[in-house]
This record gives C-alpha cells, structure tokens and sequence, in this order.
C-alpha cells in the first residue's frame, strides 16, 4: 500500500537532501571549530617566545654590568692602581639601567653587585657590595657586603660545590639579578615567577683593592 507524501512533507525532505549535499559552508564550519586551536596556540608560543627574549635580555644584562664592572676604575698614570669610585659604579648602574628598559628591569627587579676578593687568611670575601632596583626584598644569595671578611669559611660565591673564586691580589665582578616576570596572558599559560641571573667576570686591569670603593661625593648605591 503506498503512502502520498504531502506535498509540504516533500519539499521538506528536498531542503534536507539539498542541505546534506551541500558543501560550500564546508571551509567556513571547518575554520570555526579549528580557530579556538590555533588561537591557543598562536598564544602559547607568542608567551613562550616572550618569555625567552625576556630571560634573554636579562642574563645579557647581567653579563654586560659584570663586563663593564671589571673594567671601571680611574687612575692617575698607566703604572698606578686604578681605583673604583661610587660614581664608577652608578655609571654602570645606569648603564644598565638603560639597557635593559625595554623590559622595565629596575621597576621589576633587582641588581646586586658584588666585588669578591681573597682576604687576609687566604679566604674569599665579599669585601664590597652594590645594588639597584625597585624590588628590595631581594638580596645575595651568599651574603651581605664583608661575608668572609676573615678566615677560610666562606667558600666563594655561584654554584654549590663549584664556587668562583678570587686569587691574591685580583677580584671578581659577581653580579646577581632578580626580576619578576609578568606573563601577557596573565596565569593562563606561564605563571608569575622570578628570573634569576649570576654572571662574573675577573678584574681586567690592577685595581685598588685595599681602599674598597673610593668616596667622590657621589651618593652610594649600597644594599640596605
């Protein structure tokens, strides 16, 4: 027995036969559901590549202030000892400062500078220190200004078991950064977090070691 479609029953059933053969919204309904991915993933890798130029820029900062920290002084002949001055180590400061402004470092972070050096009894000493930086909560990791000012239990500074140290008569620039990263995104991939940077250069030139830091009347970028 056959069955009389209505009419209205059959042009129904041709809209939804037309509409199943129908490929031209195809690449439209393809895209939408693909986009959320690759937005994502447009987002992943434009924080994560954010966030290696930033450790980047940081760890060159760092290299670059220890470089230049080695190098300063000011002497009177080629055959005196240089001596540094606290306006020597602000001009590398701002330097720095200057440098790395492209990612806010002094306003997120913090600098310290450190002149390690061989005491009297043959140990390591840090015998001065200098900072800058907005964020003072952050200190050497190997202590204040004078640390091993005596005897030989002050192992050097860096690496547990693979301290830099200083030999007679010669020093190193130890320098430590702190920055607070701040994601583009917020926590949704990478998490607020600090990046850390040590670099260390010898002193290139005969210094003054015994007077410290001179005085020139130049305001002092202690620590404190």
């Amino acid at each position: 027995m056959n069955i009389a479609i209505p009419k209205a029953g059959r042009k129904f059933k041709g809209i939804l036969t037309r509409l199943a053969k129908n490929k031209s919204g195809l690449a439209l309904t393809e895209f939408a559901y693909s986009l959320p991915i690759f937005t994502g993933l447009g987002m992943v890798g434009l924080e994560t590549a954010h966030f290696t130029v930033t450790q980047l820029r940081v760890s060159q900062a760092a290299l670059n202030l220890s470089d230049n920290a080695s190098r300063m002084g000011q002497a009177t002949s080629s055959a005196t000892a240089r001596t540094v001055f606290e306006g020597d180590v602000n001009q590398m400061l701002t330097g720095m400062q200057l440098q790395a402004a492209n990612i806010d470092l002094f306003e997120k972070g913090r600098v310290v500078l450190s002149s390690l050096e061989m005491n009297g009894d043959g140990g390591q000493w840090i015998h001065w220190q200098r900072c800058a930086g907005d964020k003072t909560t952050y200190t050497s990791a190997y202590g204040p200004e004078n640390t091993g000012s005596s005897g030989t239990g002050f192992a050097g500074m860096g690496e547990s078991g693979n301290e830099i140290t200083a030999t007679s008569g010669s020093g190193v620039m130890f320098v430590e950064v702190f920055y607070e990263y701040e994601p583009l995104f917020g926590d949704m991939f990478y998490t607020d977090r600090v990046i850390r940077h040590q670099a260390a250069f010898n002193i290139r030139d005969t210094r003054n070691l015994s007077v410290g830091i001179g005085s020139d009347g130049e305001t002092a970028s202690t620590c404190s």
